[in-house]
């Protein structure tokens, strides 16, 4: 497994995206800002069991591997690493059980164009976003 520093997860519903407020917190890195589900690997885990176990742990939700429609090697948000972004497309169940981790203020499903013009939206994942956008089209 080659090395990489952790993962985000894009995931769709209906259109919009689960995103989350991360902590305003000036000492950790995009303080207040929109987020995506996902974090730092732990140990050896592949791109895919880090992704998931980000997505359960942040908000409940347990997505077998096979639903992630999309995947990526990337830049890491820091610029000092490789990373993966995911893509999933959820449903309304998983949506009504999402019990909401201790990371962030609160989530919320958004438009896309919205996030995308969002000021406060992380700047690296508009990027990863606009990208997977152009590749669909």
């Amino acid at each position: 497994m080659s090395s990489f520093t952790g993962c985000k997860l894009a995931y769709f519903y209906n259109g919009k995206l689960l995103v989350y407020r991360r902590d305003n917190n000036p000492a950790i890195p995009f303080s207040n800002q929109w987020d995506f589900p996902g974090g730092g690997r732990e140990g050896d885990e592949s791109p895919e069991d880090c992704v998931l176990r980000e997505l359960q742990e942040e908000f409940g939700i347990e997505l077998p591997s096979a639903r992630l429609v999309y995947r990526q090697q990337v830049v890491n948000h820091l610029q000092n690493g490789l990373s993966w972004f995911f893509v999933a497309l959820g449903n309304e169940d998983e949506l009504n059980a999402i019990h909401f981790g201790n990371e962030g203020q609160y989530w919320q499903l958004m438009d896309t164009a919205t996030f995308l013009h969002d000021p406060d939206a992380m700047l690296v994942l508009k990027v990863r976003l606009l990208r997977l956008l152009h590749a669909k089209s």
